[in-house]
């Protein structure tokens, strides 16, 4: 069943383009934030942490989104879930999502986590891959948010949420490894990738596989998740968290390292996904590696991290609203077939806005 009203909670860059997306795309969108925000759209202020109110603010509503701090989505994907409606979220953290997990049992709209970059758009890629092989072997994915024009020893800048990076550099990682599924260490696994002549550095992180593990379990080999940075990053982030014992206070590390790298409107998003096994007896490895740079959308340039996340969680949407995904009960990203979701309006973006750094 079709649906129009969509509440997007949380107005910073990438909930704003979200509902700039929603809205060009058909939709009737009331964005909510804890501040007043200008926006294309309806908008209103409402106390985001407070559910009790929550539940009252998104009455009416058929469809929420939320593009808040992780830890805020087990309150609103609750609320969401009593109100019978569609959720929606980019979360990463993997008990977030067991809990939305649990809400599916029982929900009357369809449960849609981990819906963003990583995990989300990734796993959609990889399970593409995977489908063409008669027996896959390994899949491994890859992606970096990085700036263009990287400075300083760490060669990063925060253009995503402190809370996150710094969850899924210290939180321990689900991969299978030669056909067992175990838990590993964040921030370790060193590989070296090039993309397009650039050298980058990948080591594990937490949450980017979302449900994959689980989904592949007994049917592969090697199924592993990694964050790409400029070489020599991970070895000072380790330092910083586990030598100078930064790990023991998170949000004064997010602090710490937003203030020392703060945003850049020049970035770049790497993805390197790549499947292996065989087909008609013979094998084969199939890669899907792209770099995504800033475009303009709405007449302002948006940064690559801001509408990667954006097209992504929307694309899902739309193809909900078309009736070409469940309209209940929980959704794994890996069942969302490629092709369908690339030929949405939103989706689309993802086909025009990547090209060779020598372009």
């Amino acid at each position: 069943m079709s649906f129009k009203k969509v509440a997007v909670l949380g107005l910073g860059k990438v909930g704003h383009l979200a509902g700039e997306l929603l809205a060009d795309s058909g939709f009737e969108v009331t964005g909510i934030d804890a501040r007043a925000v200008t926006a294309p759209f309806a908008t209103r202020a409402a106390d985001l942490k407070d559910t009790a109110g929550l539940a009252e603010v998104l009455k009416g509503q058929e469809a929420v989104l939320s593009c808040l701090p992780y830890h805020l989505n087990i309150g609103v994907s609750t609320v969401a879930h009593g109100l019978g409606l569609h959720y929606f979220d980019l979360t990463e953290d993997v008990p977030t999502t067991r809990h939305i997990r649990d809400l599916a049992k029982t929900s009357k709209g369809l449960m849609a986590p981990q819906c963003g970059l990583a995990p989300g758009f990734v796993g959609i890629v990889g399970a593409h891959l995977a489908d063409q092989f008669d027996k896959v072997r390994s899949i491994r994915l890859r992606v970096g948010a990085l700036p263009q024009n990287p400075t300083g020893l760490l060669g990063y800048a925060f253009n995503w949420s402190p809370e996150g990076v710094v969850n899924e550099y210290l939180n321990d990682c689900e991969v299978i490894e030669e056909g067992v599924l175990k838990s590993v260490s964040a921030m370790e696994w060193l590989e070296t990738i090039y993309i397009d002549g650039m050298q980058l550095e990948a080591f594990t992180t937490s949450g980017g596989l979302g449900t994959m593990c689980e989904t592949y379990a007994d049917r592969i080999e090697n199924l592993d998740y990694k964050t790409m940075r400029y070489p020599g990053h991970v070895k000072l982030m380790n330092f910083f968290f586990h030598e100078l014992l930064m790990r023991e206070n998170r949000a004064e590390a997010g602090r710490i390292l937003t203030n020392a790298k703060p945003p850049v409107d020049e970035d770049v998003v790497y993805v390197h996904v790549a499947a292996e096994g065989t087909q008609n007896g013979q094998m084969r490895r199939k890669e899907f590696v792209r770099a995504y740079y800033p475009i303009e959308i709405g007449g302002k340039m948006r940064t690559a991290i801001a509408w990667t996340t954006s097209a992504s969680v929307v694309a899902v949407i739309e193809m909900v609203n078309a009736g070409k995904l469940p309209q209940k009960g929980f959704l794994k990203q890996e069942e969302i077939p490629l092709d369908p979701y690339l030929a949405t309006r939103t989706g689309n973006y993802y086909n025009v806005g990547h090209r060779s750094r020598h372009a």
